[in-house]
């Protein structure tokens, strides 16, 4: 782990948030390449869920502050907690089921006795701060995809099995928080809620899970390094009939990084009963209204990016370059998906000093571009440019050398099997679309 988080700010996928004032615990920002990445990783999660299908999917973008009645008729107001004790001598507080035998802090062997702690932000809504202003920074997505339930539903004319998507940040007020992005306060969640009726909910739990999983895999992820985990009855949600979380084997351990959830109609009759709307769904077959079953698939958005980063990361001992310049060093190379991969091509003329050369290399990059995300590098010893795209997990380096300027082709080079194949610069886009797997 001390290798990827290294990499990762050195290469600028992920800083500390508000670094030169200290940093703040368990929150990051997306750097250059990490913004790239963590979008390419919401694009195509949004292409296989939602553009892939027929008509049976709606995405949405709702508010993360929502009225405050939404988080009690949830229960998240009640449930949405966890057991804290607190150290009597500095009182700083540990989660119940980490509680150490010293305080961290102050070495103190006295605690409280366990008190429920709500994890979610609390904030106001106005000018006045007090009781009847309180309003919540949103612990899930899910929520409004109940709310907006009928509204979707009548303006977009679905009929069940169908779901809402979404994309999102949310919060939680984590205690114990580390592995880097793993546990954070503040991260986003891609998730779904499909709307089933009675009795088919069984049948559509089993068809998500096995398609979740099988993003995953299609994203990078080895299926060795995955595994599901089966909730027993009394470690369910509330809100829960069944949920099996999908689980990565990260350097530190095995963690949940998706998941499946039946939470059979308790969201729909919750928010019914405490609204006084309707929200049922007329069966047009039976005539009939009934309140439909939800399954809902979930990953965490920045715990399947660090997983990309652990699953990809390799070192490679006396690298692996393919130019005569020699390399004893440990080299690293990144192997991502091209889907999620930051960059997709660097263009990169041979040698800086020649004009012709970089007009050429400047060139290409112009065409490429509106086809790819490209970067274009033009200094430094064609080697450790190679080097350096490898660590940031390019799949494909075009190389523009003095050849070009005759045979008006390129040269290039794959990251992972490390051929290099001449191209026509006329039929470069074609041939680098082809090599491209498409999710």
């Amino acid at each position: 782990m001390e290798n990827i988080v290294s990499l990762a700010k050195r290469r600028g996928f992920i800083f500390p948030s508000s670094e030169i004032y200290g940093g703040v615990e368990a929150l990051w920002d997306y750097g250059p390449l990490g913004a790239l990445m963590k979008n390419n990783i919401k694009k195509a999660w949004i292409k296989r869920f939602v553009q892939e299908r027929l008509v049976d999917m709606a995405l949405i973008d709702a508010s993360i502050i929502m009225h405050p009645k939404v988080w009690e008729a949830s229960g998240h107001l009640k449930n949405f907690s966890d057991p804290l004790v607190e150290c009597k001598k500095c009182h700083a507080r540990f989660r119940e089921d980490m509680k150490p035998e010293a305080c961290t802090q102050c070495e103190g062997k006295e605690f409280t006795t366990a008190k429920q702690f709500n994890l979610m932000f609390k904030t106001f809504l106005g000018p006045v701060e007090d009781n009847s202003h309180v309003a919540y920074l949103r612990p899930e997505t899910a929520q409004a995809m109940f709310t907006d339930f009928k509204l979707v539903q009548e303006t977009y004319g679905l009929k069940v099995p169908f779901g809402i998507a979404q994309v999102g940040k949310a919060f939680r007020n984590e205690i114990t928080t580390g592995n880097f992005i793993f546990r954070a306060r503040e991260f986003e969640i891609a998730e779904l809620e499909y709307f089933v009726k009675p009795g088919d909910d069984e049948k559509q739990f089993d068809s998500w899970l096995k398609d979740w999983k099988q993003f995953l895999i299609d994203l990078g992820l080895k299926e060795e390094n995955l595994r599901l985990y089966e909730h027993k009855k009394d470690s369910l949600a509330h809100y829960s009939k069944r949920t099996v979380d999908i689980e990565y084997k990260f350097p530190f351990g095995w963690g949940e990084i998706a998941g499946v959830a039946n939470r059979t109609d308790y969201d729909l009759k919750q928010h019914a009963n405490a609204s006084g709307k309707d929200l049922s769904y007329f069966d047009e077959e039976t005539k009939k209204p009934y309140t439909p079953y939800v399954i809902e698939p979930t990953l965490g958005v920045d715990r399947l990016f660090l997983a990309l980063l652990c699953q990809g990361y390799e070192e490679v001992k006396g690298g692996r370059t393919t130019t005569t310049e020699a390399v004893k060093e440990t080299e690293t190379v990144l192997r991502l998906h091209s889907a999620v991969a930051p960059v997709q091509v660097a263009v990169l003329p041979l040698v800086k000093n020649k004009p012709e050369l970089v007009e050429k290399a400047q060139e290409v990059h112009d065409t490429l571009k509106k086809h790819f995300m490209c970067e274009y590098h033009g200094t430094g010893a064609i080697g450790r440019r190679y080097r350096r795209q490898d660590e940031i997990g390019t799949p494909l380096c075009v190389t523009v050398d003095f050849d070009t300027l005759e045979d008006k082709a390129v040269t290039v080079r794959d990251r992972d099997t490390m051929k290099q194949d001449r191209i026509a610069i006329k039929d470069l886009v074609q041939k680098l679309q082809e090599k491209f797997h498409v999710l």
